[in-house]
């Protein structure tokens, strides 16, 4: 298998740094909002790989890390008027919910920034020893410039950053390219005591401490969204790779942007589209189809009438399934071997979606004698790319939707007991509800 690397700017054969396994840290959401479908493209992006390097016998280990401490959680927390763990675990539920429903696979673990505050205090205290971070009046500061290769990553020369880069001024710096790694606490912010007082860590130390916790000094792959190349992940390389002396991650793997009219989707902008909106009137399967039919180092313009004609194409996929049902076969070698040569080009998911629907094509003509080797092909290639066709739980989603919906409904309507009896029959079903101001999320147990 060939990636791209982010670093290298070029496709490189992937062989692991040990053996069958495979290290894979993914950065994953700020749990400040509810998951938009540009959350979940990386979502999908990190399930594909995950999936395809299991699919040739890697031992896969994949972290999803989870932003739970940092400006925007905290101000969310103080315009709820919350507990900022309140609102972080909120909106950590939901995103599991619609991930477990868009059958994207769990990753190793899901661990929270504030679960690691001791390792990110030894790391930054690692980089005070190596002289290159400095404290002043509680804040702590990592120095850009003693970093020889800063901007190897992303291609930024620190030159052309002083001149032109719009930097937040703060008068404790030295350099104004210098970023934080601990924050000296305010009043009414959360905290933890720490050698320079009590603060609370920087965002991108964050990652760093957590990557090297679980996945040690230098990783296989690095992952996550283009938007993340700088600052985030160049001030990841920085710092891990100053406090350790190693490569951070031998492969960097980034999705482009799925924007709308042409602009980053997001909520700052008021463009971002709830994922659990899409899944009330979409099939899970349609929306991975829509996200896969797109190579995911291409930018995606979201286009409801795109999804649609996925959401047809998916009918397409069931038809064909339930026309070949109960018919058995053997997978044809050489459309096995063609779907292994587009994925092994940089995950090429696009080409494997093509490849499915001819599959589809060409047993919708077959004889009956056939059909069934078509249909045995076709959910060997479906199953590889993480759809889920064999009923259950997947297909109870809009269904639910609709009965959670109602029952907001009635709780609104002040029928508290005929809401309280839908939740009992509910959770007696497997779906637990938990309620809060903004409306109800369910999870499957």
């Amino acid at each position: 298998m060939r990636l791209y690397n982010t670093l290298s700017r070029e496709k490189e054969e992937f062989k692991p740094l040990k053996g069958k396994e495979v290290s894979v840290y993914y950065c994953g959401m700020t749990l400040q909002e509810s998951p938009h479908i540009g959350h979940i493209r990386a979502a999908l992006t990190s399930d594909v790989l995950h999936r395809y390097l299991k699919y040739l016998g890697y031992d896969v280990k994949l972290i999803v890390n989870f932003t739970d401490i940092d400006d925007k959680v905290i101000t969310k927390a103080e315009e709820e008027g919350k507990d900022y763990r309140e609102i972080a675990a909120y909106f950590e539920n939901e995103y599991r919910d619609v991930i477990s429903r868009l059958n994207i696979l769990e990753p190793a673990f899901y661990p929270r920034a504030t679960q690691h505050i001791e390792e990110i205090i030894s790391l930054v205290q690692k980089l005070e020893k190596r002289g290159v971070a400095y404290q002043k009046d509680g804040d702590v500061f990592f120095s850009v410039r003693k970093f020889k290769d800063y901007g190897k990553l992303s291609r930024k020369k620190v030159e052309d950053l002083r001149s032109g880069a719009r930097i937040k001024v703060n008068k404790n710096k030295e350099d104004p390219l210098d970023f934080v790694l601990w924050k000296k606490a305010k009043s009414s912010e959360p905290s933890w005591f720490s050698p320079w007082g009590k603060g609370r860590p920087g965002w991108h130390i964050e990652c760093s401490a957590m990557a090297n916790y679980y996945l040690g000094d230098t990783i296989d792959i690095h992952g996550g969204g283009s938007d993340l190349i700088f600052p985030h992940h160049e001030n990841e390389i920085a710092q891990s790779e100053t406090a350790t002396g190693k490569a951070f991650a031998k492969f960097w793997v980034h999705n482009e942007m799925l924007n709308i009219k042409g602009e980053k989707m997001s909520k700052s902008l008021l463009n971002f589209v709830p994922i659990r909106e899409l899944l009330a009137g979409f099939d899970p399967n349609a929306i991975r189809l829509y996200l896969l039919q797109a190579h995911y180092r291409n930018p995606i313009d979201y286009n409801t009438d795109m999804l649609k004609q996925a959401a047809s194409g998916w009918e397409k996929i069931v038809n064909f399934l339930n026309i070949s049902k109960g018919m058995k076969g053997n997978l044809f070698s050489d459309l096995i071997e063609s779907f292994e040569d587009k994925m092994n080009d940089d995950l090429g998911t696009p080409g494997a979606v093509a490849l499915a629907f001819d599959v589809v094509n060409k047993g919708l003509k077959a004889d009956k004698k056939d059909m069934g080797s078509f249909r045995e092909t076709l959910a060997f290639l479906l199953e590889t790319l993480g759809f889920n066709f064999g009923g259950g739980k997947q297909e109870l989603g809009p269904a639910i939707e609709e009965i959670v919906k109602l029952r907001n409904d009635l709780r609104d309507e002040g029928n508290y007991d005929m809401a309280d009896r839908i939740r009992t029959v509910l959770e007696e079903s497997g779906v637990m509800i938990q309620d809060n101001p903004e409306g109800s999320i369910w999870r499957l147990k």
